[in-house]
C-alpha cells in the first residue's frame, strides 16, 4: 500500500521571481569563480539556497532548469573538497557546464563533516559515480582539520559512508555501530536534540534498514524519517516559512540508493521530489 506525505507550506505569489532571481545570481557566482576562488564558500550556501528556492516551485523537479540547480549544487560540493584535498597549484573543476580552474585551498572551516555529508549526498542523488568515489577518498583528516566543531558521530556517520561506497564491508560495520553509539541524544553534545533526533539520525537508521536489505523495515523507516522532517520543519512560524525543509535531502539520498537497488518505494510525497528518485533527468547534460 502506498503511503502520501503532504508537504507543508503554500505556495507564495513571489516563488517564481525569488527562485529566477536566485538562479541568475548563482550563475552569475559560478561564472566569477576563477576570478574571486575565495568566495567559494558563499558559492557553496548559494547553490544549496538555489536549490531550495527551485524546490517551492517545482516540487517533483520535472523542469530541467531544476536538474541544473541540483547538479550545480553537486559539482561545487564536489570542488570544494577537491580543493581541499589538493597539495598545491590548481585543481579543474566542472562547474555549470564549463571546467574552471580553481587553486589548492587545504582545509578550511567550512570544508567539515556537514559539508562532506551534503556533498556526498547530492553526487548519490545526481547518481555521479566518479564524484561519489572522489568524496570517499576524501581523508578524515581534512575534515578535521576545519576546525569546525562537531559531535563526534558526524565523523563516524561520513566513515559509515565512505566504507560502504569503497566496499569495505568490515569498515562500514564498524563504523556504523559506532554512528549509532555516538549518536544517542546522551552522546551528543553539540547538535541541538530536535535536529540530532529529526533530521540528523534518519537518515542513518534509513542506511541501516537499506543495508540489512529489507524493503518492507526500509519503507517504514522512511516513511518515520519523512514524518520527522515535517515534525521539525513545522514545529513553529519561522521554519514553517523556510524554504530549507521542503525536500528532505539526506532521506531523499538514501532513497536514491535504495531505488537504484530496485527497493520498492511505497510512498508518494513532494519531500521526495518524483524526477530526483527516479533519476529521469540522468545524462541530460554532461555533468
Amino acid at each position: 500500500m502506498t503511503v502520501t506525505i503532504s508537504r507543508h507550506g503554500e505556495p507564495g505569489p513571489d516563488d517564481e521571481r525569488y527562485a529566477q532571481n536566485r538562479s541568475r545570481r548563482t550563475i552569475e557566482a559560478i561564472n566569477s569563480l576563477e576570478q574571486s576562488p575565495h568566495m567559494l564558500d558563499v558559492l557553496w550556501n548559494s547553490v544549496r539556497t538555489c536549490v531550495e528556492a527551485r524546490s517551492t516551485i517545482d516540487p517533483t523537479s520535472s523542469g530541467i532548469e531544476t536538474w541544473e540547480a541540483v547538479v550545480n549544487a553537486m559539482q561545487v560540493g564536489s570542488a570544494i573538497f577537491r580543493t581541499a584535498s589538493a597539495t598545491g597549484g590548481t585543481v579543474e573543476c566542472r562547474i555549470h557546464h564549463e571546467m574552471r580552474a580553481l587553486p589548492a585551498t587545504g582545509p578550511r572551516t567550512f570544508i567539515n563533516a556537514p559539508a562532506w555529508i551534503d556533498a556526498f549526498f547530492f553526487a548519490v542523488i545526481c547518481r555521479d559515480q566518479e564524484r561519489m568515489t572522489e568524496l570517499c577518498e576524501v581523508p578524515m583528516a581534512v575534515l578535521r582539520a576545519s576546525g569546525a566543531q562537531h559531535d563526534e558521530y558526524l565523523y563516524h556517520w561520513v566513515a559509515t559512508l565512505q566504507a560502504y561506497w569503497l566496499r569495505q564491508q568490515p569498515e562500514m560495520v564498524e563504523a556504523l555501530t559506532a554512528t549509532f553509539q555516538a549518536s544517542h541524544p546522551d552522546a551528543a553534545e553539540i547538535a541541538p536534540r530536535d535536529w540530532l533526533q529529526n533530521i540528523s539520525y534518519p537518515p542513518i537508521n534509513l542506511f541501516y534498514h537499506f543495508v540489512k536489505h529489507d524493503h518492507a523495515s526500509f519503507n517504514t523507516a522512511l516513511v518515520e524519517a519523512l514524518e520527522l522532517h515535517k515534525t521539525y520543519w513545522t514545529k513553529d512560524e519561522d521554519r514553517e516559512e523556510s524554504i530549507e525543509g521542503l525536500w528532505a535531502i539526506g532521506p531523499l539520498a538514501i532513497a536514491c540508493l535504495a531505488y537504484d537497488g530496485d527497493f520498492p518505494i511505497d510512498i508518494e510525497t513532494e519531500y521526495l521530489p518524483q524526477h530526483l528518485l527516479q533519476r529521469s533527468w540522468v545524462g541530460e547534460f554532461p555533468v
